[in-house]
């Protein structure tokens, strides 16, 4: 069965991910309005109805600025950690579910992994999500690679991959010192150089579609990132997820010979062709 993706922002501003397929989908965080969040996908095309579960990274608060109003308006369970639940503000304790490291969660047909990452937060995790034997993974906020991700990386057929910040950029920048410690020491985000050797090193074959994701607005430059990659990309479809704007509705359906698939309108029923 295809798995329909989505970037409806990325980014310090707000980052919040969208996976589905045509029956069910999750979240992973919430850290645009709900407002928005609705009027995003409302534009893509896509239904909060099937939405049945938000899945919280962790408690920063690009993370999680909407999520209590979106899970409270739509009685959507969160899945979040322990080290993090008790940073998530408003959102009733009923709809909290507990998240471990290595212990899936299933939603119908999508079973969603947590695993451990690098970031200077309380307990902050990543996520693989499963429909069948279609993975994708959502890997941003990490101060460096470790032995977690690439084991997971190299399973994928999607990922959202953060390349955060261009080193000479970073360096050159008019960002305090402690900031720009804290970015690159090991457990702020991934460097556009960093992501570069994990995709190269580590991409399987299958690998379709790579968003690049959470980039600095001070930092990085979308166009520099997405031509670092192309050079390297062969046949995985590279782009930039925006902190303006959603992206397209990839479709990822492994297997497949189209270069068009058929992407349902899953608020009004009717089709709509998008590249895969």
């Amino acid at each position: 069965m295809p798995v329909y993706i989505a970037s409806l922002n990325s980014g310090s501003n707000g980052n919040c991910y969208y996976v589905g397929n045509e029956r069910e989908a999750v979240l992973v965080d919430a850290g645009i309005s709900c407002r928005e969040t609705e009027k995003r996908m409302a534009r893509l095309g896509l239904s909060m109805q099937i939405v049945k579960a938000i899945f919280i990274s962790h408690e920063h608060s690009d993370h999680i600025r909407g999520l209590a109003v979106l899970a409270k308006k739509y009685r959507l369970p969160v899945y979040v950690t322990d080290g993090t639940v008790h940073h998530c503000g408003d959102v009733p304790r009923e709809l909290c579910m507990p998240l471990k490291a290595y212990s899936s969660v299933q939603i119908g047909s999508l079973v969603i992994t947590a695993f451990p990452k690098h970031h200077d937060a309380a307990e902050p995790t990543s996520f693989m999500i499963a429909d069948g034997d279609t993975r994708i993974g959502v890997f941003t906020d990490i101060g460096a690679t470790c032995e977690h991700l690439i084991k997971h990386f190299n399973q994928c057929h999607a990922v959202f991959l953060e390349a955060n910040y261009d080193e000479q950029m970073l360096e050159q920048g008019r960002y305090p010192y402690y900031l720009k410690r804290r970015i690159r020491g090991g457990k702020g985000h991934l460097s556009n150089k960093q992501a570069l050797d994990l995709f190269i090193n580590h991409k399987p074959n299958y690998m379709s579609h790579v968003l690049l994701a959470h980039l600095s607005k001070d930092n990085n430059d979308p166009q520099l990132a997405q031509q670092l990659f192309a050079q390297h990309a062969g046949n995985t479809h590279v782009s930039v997820a925006s902190r303006y704007v959603e992206s397209e509705v990839y479709c990822i359906n492994p297997g497949s010979s189209i270069a068009k698939e058929v992407l349902p309108n899953f608020i009004t029923g009717q089709l709509q062709f998008v590249l895969s």
